[in-house]
């Protein structure tokens, strides 16, 4: 970039970081004590889709694919959602508090949580009855990391420092040099998953606390889903929530281009896991669960469903996606579904919908493609500063 853009890029990053984040003070504890109306006269016995769902959106997890799929769902249901005021996300960095909930009274319930956020459990609990289930994802913290460094570096300033063609091997060799624990947006760079769950990213590995977060995430959500199993993670929670698989059909929604995505050798992964120690056992723990989960359900049984799952997947592609394959940015043809950039790159890609697709199937094909600012704008959430800042990147080139 050159040093204009740096130099606007520090200012934005400055006035951003005065914008008010509404929400002032947390009301005090009061229950959740008005429940949204559920379908009634559900016969005795039978299974019936759960519609309470806490979703922790965790970073570069795929978890804009799976937002999807509970606006998908929330929608089919005319569930209510517990939306940010202004934002796509619930003033993330900081911790989450139910105040910043838009129009929230103390008392409301809602049905679906699943922006992101810095989680907050007694919060985020406050406003959902006592059986709704709380999900969330967790990724190979090695490639978390990767992704989040060229996704979110140009915003983390102590990168600026970095030179050289690979900045990520450079950032590698050495990262106690480099990073800053206090600097701006610098939770992006170490332990990104410990830190959106709430955790101190900076504990010691060696600290006790470090397992005690760790089983308190496994008291707390009843599925721990994997980005690297994310079909067989769907199959799990349809399961778990009683959903049939039209619920879980899905397109890869902020996908990078594949030539933009670099092959971390095994040093790099080495030093990277390491780096993110916390993450790594997290993910470890997680993992060994997950396998328990699969081998509980059935391992030929998963097999099944997943392969149902795909071909029902390939085809809605044929159904709705011009060229059964996603395109570039530049390629995307319709403002409408252009995703959201990283900053100085337009790595991510969309979807072209076919020109003529039949009535039975023309709204869900465009709601699979939509991405998520635009469907939480159809949704009739405000998201005022966030198209604010997209305009202001937009004049800006950056």
């Amino acid at each position: 970039m050159s040093e204009f853009s740096y130099f606007a890029l520090f200012i934005l990053i400055l006035i951003w970081s005065t914008l008010p984040f509404g929400g002032l003070k947390a009301p005090e504890p009061t229950r959740c004590s008005s429940p949204p109306t559920s379908p009634a006269n559900i016969p005795k016995g039978s299974c019936w889709p759960k519609l309470d769902v806490v979703f922790m959106k965790t970073h570069k997890t795929a978890s804009s694919t799976l937002l999807n799929i509970l606006l998908r769902f929330g929608q089919k249901y005319n569930l209510k959602f517990a939306f940010p005021s202004g934002y796509n996300d619930f003033n993330y960095p900081s911790f989450f508090k139910r105040s910043l909930v838009h129009n929230y009274q103390p008392g409301d319930c809602f049905n679906i949580i699943c922006n992101h956020m810095r989680f907050s459990y007694s919060e985020v609990h406050s406003l959902v009855t006592p059986n709704a289930t709380f999900i969330t994802v967790l990724r190979d913290p090695a490639h978390l990391f990767e992704s989040s460094f060229h996704y979110f570096g140009m915003v983390v300033p102590f990168t600026w420092r970095l030179t050289g063609p690979d900045k990520l091997a450079k950032f590698l060799q050495d990262p106690d040099h480099y990073y800053d624990p206090k600097g701006f947006n610098a939770h992006y760079l170490r332990n990104l998953l410990f830190f959106d769950l709430g955790y101190d990213s900076g504990l010691d590995p060696r600290s006790p606390q470090v397992e005690a977060h760790i089983l308190e995430v496994e008291q707390r959500f009843h599925l721990v889903m994997l980005q690297e199993y994310f079909d067989e993670s769907l199959v799990l929670l349809k399961e778990l929530l009683c959903w049939e698989l039209e619920d879980i059909v899905y397109f890869k929604l902020n996908a990078r281009r594949a030539s933009t995505v670099p092959r971390l050798t095994g040093e790099l992964y080495r030093r990277a896991t390491a780096w993110n120690q916390l993450d790594a056992l997290l993910y470890r723990h997680f993992n060994a669960s997950f396998w328990h989960k699969v081998e509980a359900f059935g391992r030929e049984r998963m097999a099944r469903e997943v392969a149902s799952l795909r071909r029902e997947n390939e085809r809605m592609e044929r159904i709705c996606i011009d060229g059964e394959h996603a395109v570039d940015a530049k390629d995307i043809e319709k403002p409408s579904l252009q995703p959201w950039q990283a900053m100085g790159a337009k790595t991510i890609l969309g979807y072209n919908l076919k020109k003529h697709i039949s009535h039975q199937y023309s709204q869900l094909c465009r709601k699979m493609v939509t991405p998520e600012i635009q469907y939480m704008t159809e949704l009739g959430v405000n998201l005022w500063v966030t198209k604010l800042w997209w305009y202001i990147r937009k004049f800006l080139q950056i």
